[in-house]
């Protein structure tokens, strides 16, 4: 099993960054977010914090990755350097997006190289929660039910369900806290904290790479297939190759990488798809992983023109994809916002990083609106889904200090 063991995916080093590190670096920058119009993003291979908004992506008719690319072009030719767009697109198309070129950005390199992320931080205190499901475990099952139930008719192939977690508070949640835990958790995973609307958070560490360019040269890696982790090690590894050799998360896996290789090959002179996935771990959860990678055959093609041709994967949202949206509106009683969404940067030249938003929450005042989702096909039961999305939950909740 050990063969197939890997961290979460380090795309396309930047080599501007110092090759010397220096400690401090990138925990100074996750120590200085603050909230309101900062912007903090760790990936695996960069640490990077926004402050102010200088320019916003405007919500029209045309393309976003084409409203993204013309802000771009208009602040570099009035005289900026090095303009950068940082923010969140939410998981409806038509949706707006919180996009926006800042008045600075600071860049440091990646967390889990600076030793310091292995300091010791405060664990999340009892705030005196009030805790709301929506739906309840019981209207979720029943929704994994009878979506599977329709699979097993023909009907479509996968949809991906999910649920949400209401905690209220007696005050505001301490957002920066939250943020240090949650990047000490999984420091070689990508952790964020953007604005997504008026007086709104989205803050979170997800696991999945959507799509990353630089240059040329193209990175995607898709996560479909998990399984809690457990606090026994015997039991923690059984768990990793049973995942490894499972036929339903195999299947629910390989629909996934079928739709990126199909999505991505249109752009690409050359693109390597490995036969078997990986594992990846996170402080929580095993997940089934595959790098993807090729060589753009336009290199004007930007990360963002790439990740919009993605989204939504079937490991967000299904397949066929229109059906599987038709399912999710009429089994979830939420909008998914920004959740299942991507959030990232991309520069003038196009290169960028888009995240898959997911293991995350929405602050609003004294309330936090949390997201977990389980990729339901014709094998999946309601028990084992709703018990995925309990696991997921369980990252987000152990920075706040609550428990489901």
């Amino acid at each position: 099993m050990s063969a197939s063991l890997c961290e979460p995916t380090a795309p396309l080093p930047d080599p501007a960054l110092p090759p010397l590190l220096t400690p401090g670096a990138a925990t100074a920058l996750l120590d200085a977010y603050r909230p309101g119009e900062d912007r903090f993003l760790a990936t695996p291979g960069r640490t990077l914090l926004a402050r102010g908004t200088a320019a916003t992506v405007p919500h029209d008719s045309r393309p976003v990755a084409r409203r993204v690319r013309e802000l771009l072009g208009a602040r570099r030719r009035a005289g900026e350097p090095a303009p950068v767009v940082v923010g969140s697109l939410p998981f409806a198309p038509d949706a707006p997006p919180a996009l926006a070129v800042p008045h600075s950005v600071r860049w440091a390199p990646p967390l889990h190289q600076d030793p310091l992320i292995a300091l010791p931080v405060p664990s999340g205190e009892d705030t005196g929660w009030r805790m709301r499901e929506v739906p309840s475990a019981e209207r979720y099952g029943a929704a994994v039910a009878s979506a599977v139930a329709r699979m097993r008719a023909g009907e479509f192939d996968k949809v991906v369900l999910a649920r949400t977690l209401e905690l209220t508070a007696p005050h505001e949640p301490d957002l920066p806290a939250m943020l240090r835990r949650l990047a000490r958790r999984d420091p070689a995973g990508y952790t964020f904290a953007v604005p997504s609307g008026t007086d709104r958070t989205l803050i979170g560490a997800s696991p999945e790479l959507l799509v990353a360019r630089r240059g040329g040269r193209l990175t995607a890696n898709p996560l479909a297939g998990s399984a809690p982790r457990s606090a026994d090690l015997a039991e923690d590894v059984r768990r990793a190759a049973a995942l490894l050799e499972s036929p339903k998360d195999l299947h629910e896996h390989a629909v996934v990488v079928d739709a990126v290789r199909e999505a991505l090959a249109p752009y690409c002179a050359r693109l390597e798809v490995p036969e078997r996935p990986t594992l990846v771990r996170t402080a929580a959860l095993w997940h089934l992983s595959t790098t993807v990678t090729g060589e753009l055959a336009e290199p004007g093609v930007s990360a963002l023109e790439l990740a919009a041709a993605l989204h939504p994967t079937p490991a967000v949202c299904g397949t066929p994809t229109g059906l599987a949206r038709s399912v999710i509106a009429a089994s979830e009683p939420f909008d998914r916002g920004p959740y299942t969404g991507m959030v990232g940067w991309q520069d003038a030249d196009g290169d960028g990083e888009w995240v898959v938003t997911i293991r995350c929450a929405e602050a609003a005042g004294r309330t936090l609106r949390l997201f977990a989702g389980a990729g339901v096909v014709a094998a999946s039961t309601p028990q084992a889904e709703t018990a995925e999305t309990a696991a997921k939950f369980r990252t987000f909740l152990s920075a706040v200090g609550a428990a489901l």
